[in-house]
């Protein structure tokens, strides 16, 4: 279902502090939009109505993160969820800003200076049908990207309700160099402690639909392309 528009998100977010309106401009000079440039920089890949982004990064003042995505009437939800979190813990936004990109053109606006140290993926588009697969966000087009820019060591957090995702998504993984460090295909009844649930991770979970959780990190070169 279509998101139905909101009108105010586009002035919201151009008046908002931590919204950048101009991303591709910033590359390799990320860390210093920040208030403490030397923490180690996350970003979150699709970042839906904030409520994961606007959690984690008031829970983790010593990172700085940038939280993406590519429809605005999204960003506008996720800015008054940041807004809503801080203005609740009393404190100032001082480690999130949000930009507008299309993530399958990243490197438009994240490259190698900008070391980015851990890459979040939550439930994003399956792309089921055979034709539309090179769209997932981990599909080994997609990763190639994401290694330009992740440190040596970097991490991949990614978390889907699909099966058939998941399990390719390992397979994309091994091909371009990324080892997976930990693996759950039920992560509620795992016992993994730290997670922050997502607003589909709660709608999926209600229906009973395992949520498949795995952290990879960014290991020797991708395989040879065949």
């Amino acid at each position: 279902m279509r998101m139905r528009r909101k009108k105010w998100a586009v002035p919201e977010l151009t008046a908002a502090p931590f919204y950048i309106r101009n991303p591709e401009e910033q590359t390799g000079r990320w860390r210093a939009l920040y208030a403490r440039a030397e923490q180690p920089l996350m970003v979150e890949l699709g970042c839906g109505k904030g409520g994961f982004i606007s959690r984690l990064a008031l829970q983790n003042p010593q990172f700085n993160f940038l939280a993406i995505d590519l429809i605005d009437d999204m960003l506008g939800l996720t800015k008054r969820a940041v807004e809503q979190a801080y203005r609740e813990a009393e404190r100032e936004i001082d480690n999130v800003l949000l930009a507008q990109q299309d993530i399958e053109r990243i490197t438009r606006i994240l490259g190698e200076r900008d070391q980015v140290e851990r890459v979040y993926i939550n439930f994003c588009n399956p792309w089921p049908k055979a034709g539309h697969k090179k769209r997932r966000l981990t599909h080994p087009k997609q990763l190639r990207l994401y290694r330009q820019f992740l440190v040596p060591g970097g991490q991949i957090y990614f978390k889907t309700d699909d099966r058939d995702l998941f399990e390719d998504s390992l397979r994309y993984l091994d091909e371009t160099g990324f080892v997976v460090e930990y693996l759950t295909r039920d992560l509620h009844a795992s016992g993994y402690q730290g997670n922050i649930e997502t607003e589909h991770e709660r709608m999926f979970s209600a229906e009973g639909v395992p949520i498949k959780f795995l952290i990879a990190t960014m290991g020797g070169p991708p395989k040879a392309e065949g």
